[in-house]
């Protein structure tokens, strides 16, 4: 893309905020990793990544892995979502399917998976992943996928969730500077209910909250 996908314009507002705040009823704590001066303005709670933090601050070269080994290493919460920045698709019902299905899962992680393979950067994981995750690092392993294959994976399919995405857009990720223009014209023109996104600017967060689903009775 060339630059920052999670500050990219929708709206008026960075993406990274619009998924933010789609999440943010839905869980205890809403958290970035990523470089806290470059997210210092959004009014989120941003912590570095561990693995940047100890080499160069503003460097995007160690991929997802170690943004989530930092996140499951940081958090005291049992379940944790995990999503990319760069997913303008997401809608607040299918986050809101996908933690019940993980407050019900046995397994480790809950992970959708879909024509193009796992989809790691979508998914819930059990705080004790973050352990395993960060020795897969350490020997040297860099792509999720195949980390994810060392853990005990409750996977979830499309078919799953069909009534939720009949169009197949939930999962679409942006890659490419046409597909910025793609999710902007749907942004404007397509969206079914535009009242899960935000078009104010940030407010200040909530404070002592953790990054786990809220359990349902």
């Amino acid at each position: 893309m060339g630059r920052d996908k999670g500050l990219l314009d929708f709206g008026g507002v960075p993406l990274i905020l619009h998924t933010a705040r789609l999440i943010e009823p839905l869980v205890a704590e809403v958290t970035i990793v990523g470089s806290p001066r470059r997210y210092a303005n959004l009014g989120l709670h941003v912590i570095a990544d561990n693995v940047q933090a100890q080499s160069r601050p503003d460097s995007t070269g160690y991929g997802p892995l170690a943004g989530i080994a930092t996140a499951l290493g940081a958090t005291h919460s049992p379940w944790n979502l995990i999503l990319a920045c760069d997913m303008p698709y997401l809608s607040a019902k299918w986050i809101d399917w996908l933690l019940s299905r993980a407050l019900r899962s046995r397994g480790k992680a809950v992970v959708p998976r879909t024509e193009r393979g796992v989809e790691p950067l979508a998914a819930v994981y059990r705080r004790e992943c973050g352990a395993q995750i960060a020795a897969a690092f350490a020997r040297g392993v860099r792509k999720v996928s195949d980390v994810i294959e060392e853990l005990r994976v409750d996977h979830v399919y499309p078919r799953d969730w069909r009534a939720i995405d009949r169009h197949g857009l939930l999962l679409r990720n942006m890659n490419a500077p046409g597909d910025y223009e793609e999710a902007r014209t749907w942004w404007t023109t397509g969206r079914v209910n535009k009242s899960e996104h935000v078009t104010q600017p940030p407010r200040t967060p909530k404070q002592k909250r953790r990054s786990a689903p809220r359990r349902r009775k």
